[in-house]
């Protein structure tokens, strides 16, 4: 039995496993998809082409969200990734005496999503929170932190603080893997530390870092639980991520054929970046 054929019995078992758990619910999602259909035809609904895709790429909202999900996708993975690498090479050394600071400095990333987000509509809530409370009482001047022009802002700096423990873990343990005798040499031959950052440990940080990346922007890009329970669907629509979309056109709306051609739409362009990202992998492999 060559290699290839090995690999792919290994890989039988859970092929099987994710065809048994998400290849029926993906099959009634594209049939729905292609049907008008609400909750009173759920059961029987009719098949009127691609008419929910139509209406759904002609729907300004649609775009809208779309746009606010890439965005915030990537500035998150981007911010996230960024803290994450600095503190991983920054505090390295500390760690290795200190191991118990890798506990607190993930802290952030235990707390449930939707908890973090209603702690946040508490804190920062225009007449109840407390910090508008204080910076009114010491400054005289409080900015509206949920308002239009502010929400975005608000929002991606509570998911930066609360994930990017997870770059950091993430690029913590890649730098330690990094083989001494590399550095060894590097200081042997009289590298300085930003030359020896710069072209020897983040070269073998890369591929990590590029998996860290597509897996943050991937969460930012789905995003619902934590914005939905601080904002909402945030003031004219300016926090409406596409899950958000998805959410209010199932529950609110009733449109059940419009929702899950969305849903379809942001699982096709969840496996293209997917299959990209893996691309990318491999031939950095190689």
């Amino acid at each position: 039995m060559t290699t290839r054929q090995e690999n792919r019995v290994l890989a039988a078992p859970v092929v099987l496993f994710l065809l048994a758990m998400l290849g029926f619910p993906t099959i009634i999602d594209i049939i729905y998809s292609l049907s008008e259909v609400s909750f009173e035809n759920l059961r029987s609904p009719t098949f009127n082409g691609g008419q929910n895709f139509v209406t759904v790429f002609n729907d300004a909202e649609f775009w809208s969200a779309s746009w606010f999900s890439l965005k915030f996708g990537v500035t998150t993975a981007f911010a996230e990734c960024a803290l994450g690498l600095i503190l991983a090479v920054y505090l390295a050394p500390i760690i290795r005496t200190n191991n118990w600071m890798i506990a607190v400095l993930i802290m952030p990333m235990i707390i449930a999503p939707v908890m973090m987000g209603l702690m946040y509509r508490l804190v920062l809530h225009e007449f109840v929170g407390s910090l508008p409370h204080y910076l009114y009482t010491w400054f005289s001047w409080s900015p509206a932190f949920l308002s239009r022009e502010n929400v975005f802002l608000t929002v991606f700096t509570i998911e930066t603080l609360q994930w990017t423990p997870f770059a950091f873990l993430l690029f913590y343990m890649a730098y330690q893997a990094i083989p001494s005798d590399m550095r060894e040499a590097a200081a042997v031959d009289g590298t300085r530390p930003w030359r020896m950052f710069w072209y020897i440990e983040l070269p073998q940080m890369a591929p990590t870092i590029a998996v860290g990346f597509f897996i943050r922007f991937i969460d930012g890009f789905r995003v619902f639980d934590n914005i939905f329970v601080l904002t909402g669907s945030g003031a004219g629509g300016s926090t409406t991520s596409l899950s958000i979309y998805i959410y209010l056109s199932f529950f609110r709306s009733g449109d059940i054929g419009k929702a899950l051609a969305a849903s379809v739409v942001l699982f096709c362009v969840a496996f293209v970046i997917l299959f990209f990202a893996g691309r990318f992998l491999r031939r950095k492999r190689a």
